[in-house]
């Protein structure tokens, strides 16, 4: 029996994609927001592909913070882009 690969869509691009290809972005019921690596985190949650210009796009047209109703920290992409270029 083959298990089956739960897929989530990037915010930005719109694809589906297996959760590892996926970085998720959390805002709890606190109002924080934080990179969640574990992808188990509670609260609201919104995904972005592990490519530097998906996060150079959602930085410019906004999008997390469309997604996740708030406005998103340059530190938050920050760290985005430094998990990307490990």
């Amino acid at each position: 029996m083959v298990k089956k690969v739960p897929l989530r869509t990037c915010v930005v691009t719109k694809e589906k994609c297996s959760k590892g290809e996926l970085i998720r972005i959390v805002k709890d019921n606190t109002g924080n927001i934080f990179i969640d690596e574990t992808g188990k985190a509670n609260g609201r949650g919104a995904y972005l592909k592990r490519d530097m210009d998906v996060i150079k796009r959602a930085r410019i047209e906004k999008q997390l913070d469309h997604h996740l109703e708030a406005s998103i920290p340059s530190s938050v992409y920050d760290e985005l882009e430094n998990i990307i270029s490990k």
